[in-house]
C-alpha cells in the first residue's frame, strides 16, 4: 500500500506517547512537580501531534467525530474511544503528581491499561484485514505493542527495561518480516480464486483493467524491490534497536546518551512503519498483474 506520511507519523508518535503514558500511569516511573508536568505533557503532546497528523489523511476531516459512533464493529472507532478514555483517566493521576506530589493510583492504572489497549486497537485496524495477508497475522500487533513499550521505557529513562524491550522488539520485527513474506502465498489467494474462475483451469490476465493510473494503483499496489526492502530492514534494526542498545550499554547513566538513543530509535521506527505500509500486498493487485508468484 502507499505509505502515507500522515499515517506513519500518527502511528509512530502516538505509539510513543501512549507508551510513555502507560509507564507513567502504571507507576513504573513516578515523577512529581515540574518533572511530572514535563513527562505527562510530553506524552499528551506526542499523542495530540500524532492525531493531528492523521487528520491530514482523512478525505473529510470535519467528519472525524463520526468515528466514535461505530465502536461495536469498527477497530478504528474503538481506537478513538479508547484514546479519549485513556487521556481522561490519566489526567487526574497526572494532576495529583504535578500539583500535590501524590499519585491517584486507581486512575493511573486504568489509564495505563487503556493506553496499551489503544495501541492494540490501532494495530487491529490493520491485523483484521484479510485482504492484506501480510497484516492479517499476530506478529503485527506484537510489533505495535513492543514499539510502544520500548518508547515508553526510553522516554522515562528505564534503562534496564529498555534494553530488554529493544532485544524483544528486534526479534519480533524479524519474525514479522519473515512470516509476513510467506503470508500472501499461504493465504491461497490467486487470480483464479479472486475471480471465481479457478475451477475452470489456470486464469491469466488478458488485458489490464485500466489503461492508466487510478486510485487503486496509487493506494493499493505499491511495489518495493527486494534489495531495497532488505536494506531498509537492516537499517531499521540498526536504528530502532542495535544503536540505541549499544548507546545505553556504553553510557547507561548519561542523559545525553539516553536522549540520543530515543531519537535514533524513533527514526528507526519511522523506517519500520514505512516498510509496514509499503510492503503490504493487497489482493486487488492480482487484477493488475501483481503477485504473480502467488
Amino acid at each position: 500500500m502507499h505509505p502515507a506520511p500522515s499515517i506513519i507519523a500518527f502511528s509512530v508518535l502516538s505509539g510513543l506517547g501512549l507508551g510513555l503514558l502507560a509507564f507513567l500511569g502504571l507507576g513504573v516511573a513516578m515523577p512529581t512537580g515540574w518533572a511530572a508536568f514535563f513527562w505527562f505533557g510530553l506524552g499528551y503532546a506526542l499523542i495530540l501531534i500524532g492525531l493531528a497528523a492523521s487528520a491530514f489523511h482523512l478525505g473529510r476531516p470535519e467528519r472525524a467525530l463520526k468515528a466514535f459512533s461505530q465502536w461495536r464493529t469498527s477497530w478504528l472507532s474503538r481506537e478513538a474511544v479508547l484514546a479519549v478514555a485513556a487521556l481522561l483517566f490519566i489526567a487526574p493521576h497526572a494532576a495529583g503528581l504535578v500539583f500535590f506530589g501524590q499519585p491517584l493510583v486507581g486512575f493511573g492504572v486504568i489509564g495505563g491499561v487503556l493506553c496499551l489497549q489503544t495501541v492494540l486497537a490501532t494495530a487491529m485496524i490493520y491485523a483484521q484485514l484479510r485482504s492484506i495477508p501480510r497484516w492479517n497475522h499476530w506478529s503485527g500487533p506484537a510489533v505495535f505493542i513492543l514499539a510502544a513499550l520500548t518508547g515508553g521505557a526510553l522516554l522515562t529513562g528505564m534503562v534496564m527495561a529498555a534494553q530488554l524491550l529493544l532485544a524483544w522488539l528486534a526479534l519480533t520485527l524479524v519474525a514479522n518480516w519473515l512470516l509476513g513474506d510467506r503470508q500472501f502465498v499461504k493465504s491461497g489467494t490467486t487470480l483464479g480464486s479472486a475471480t471465481g474462475l479457478g475451477a475452470r483451469g489456470a486464469v491469466r490476465q488478458f488485458e489490464p483493467p485500466h489503461t492508466g493510473q487510478n486510485y487503486l494503483l496509487r493506494e493499493m499496489v505499491y511495489v518495493v524491490g527486494r534489495k531495497h526492502a532488505l536494506v531498509l530492514r537492516v537499517l531499521t534494526l540498526v536504528l530502532a534497536c542495535l544503536v540505541p542498545s549499544l548507546m545505553l550499554w556504553i553510557a547507561p547513566m548519561s542523559i545525553t546518551a539516553l536522549v540520543a538513543a530515543t531519537v535514533i530509535h524513533t527514526l528507526g521506527m519511522f523506517t519500520a512503519r514505512w516498510l509496514f505500509f509499503a510492503q503490504a500486498e493487497h489482493v486487488v493487485g492480482l487484477y493488475y498483474g501483481a503477485h504473480q508468484s502467488a
